[in-house]
């Protein structure tokens, strides 16, 4: 049972990347391919209609983690405290610059909540890659498995790591890339014109800063966590993860050789889907590895809630996600199609 909902966790968090994934891009390309504000508010019809339901997989996820592993909430969110109210912050300002640039009709007014949107969009794609390269390469946990960490200390990622390290400053900027790249590809699905052209250069650039940047962070990534070729060593089929990230990459380069926008975009869900698989299945069986080298890090059954509350809870968790999977089905279908920046809203 423990397992499954590790297995669910790491599933809700990947549809979190892949569906807000976009939204966080869109907001940091889409100073550099809107140059007036009829083609920003096109950027921002692309993603109005779905952006604040998308971010509803970062908030089941959470009630996820906190019902199925209360040990681990308990321990990250007192140990991120500081940059999760810093990320707060940041979704806080990316809802309040799409709802309140077309409040008042002012050449500052309007200007200033589209960068507010880009620089949020920006950072937040940066913390979250730290943050999952924080889950990575492990945290400072005492013996009670308890850590608190700094935003940096001596930008090592051994010992007593600080949140920011070069590595978890490398994992952020190719989240940064990959989400850039994911964003582009879904503005170039969704729009036509000028806006299309842009967002299809765009997606091409932040292709080749992908692709560096992966092969970047796997080489890092091999060197800083000896768990991850352990366990591919005892679980060879899990190299089906990274392969999916591989294929994902280079179909994103066909298809848009080809000018299929629709599996170049799927293509890069797939690609999200490799890397953020293949750091649940690198990191398994802990959900917080440690840093340091006299503590084994926090598994997942030292996290784990009782069996009769995982059962039961499995119940009421079908029913929801069934929910939210109706909900999705219909406002992908409600709102398909190209957008222009003549409609109202954004």
């Amino acid at each position: 049972m423990e397992i499954l909902w590790f297995c669910l966790v790491a599933f809700m968090l990947t549809m979190y990347v892949i569906f807000d994934g976009f939204d966080l891009g869109a907001g940091a390309i889409h100073l550099f391919v809107a140059k007036n504000d009829n083609e920003r508010r096109q950027v921002l019809n692309t993603i109005g209609p779905v952006w604040d339901g998308n971010e509803v997989w970062l908030i089941a996820a959470g009630g996820t983690l906190y019902f199925a592993f209360p040990a681990l909430y308990a321990s990250s969110f007192s140990g991120f405290y500081l940059p999760l109210m810093m990320m707060l912050w940041l979704l806080i300002l990316r809802g309040i610059a799409i709802e309140f640039r077309n409040h008042l009709n002012s050449n500052v007014w309007v200007p200033f909540w589209d960068v507010t949107f880009a620089i949020a969009s920006t950072l937040l794609a940066v913390f979250l890659g730290a943050a999952l390269g924080n889950v990575v390469r492990g945290v400072p946990l005492d013996g009670d498995g308890r850590f608190f960490e700094p935003l940096w200390t001596t930008f090592q990622p051994f010992g007593q790591t600080g949140v920011l390290d070069w590595y978890t400053i490398t994992v952020g900027v190719t989240a940064l890339c990959a989400l850039a790249l994911h964003g582009s590809l879904w503005v170039a699905l969704k729009t036509e014109g000028l806006v299309h052209a842009r967002t299809r250069r765009a997606a091409r650039i932040a292709w080749w800063a992908a692709l560096f940047t992966t092969g970047m962070i796997t080489v890092f990534t091999l060197r800083l966590q000896p768990l991850i070729l352990a366990n591919l060593g005892a679980r060879p089929w899990g190299l089906i993860f990274p392969v999916a990230a591989v294929v994902g990459l280079i179909g994103i380069w066909l298809f848009q050789a080809r000018g299929d926008d629709l599996k170049a975009f799927l293509s890069s869900c797939a690609y999200l889907f490799g890397m953020m698989t293949s750091a649940a299945f690198g990191v398994y069986p802990y959900v917080l590895p440690s840093s340091i080298d006299a503590q084994p890090g926090m598994t997942l059954y030292d996290a784990a809630a009782a069996p009769y509350g995982l059962k039961v809870g499995l119940v009421w968790w079908t029913i929801g996600m069934a929910l939210v999977a109706v909900y999705f089905v219909f406002v992908y279908r409600r709102f398909s199609g190209k957008v222009t920046g003549e409609e109202a809203g954004y």
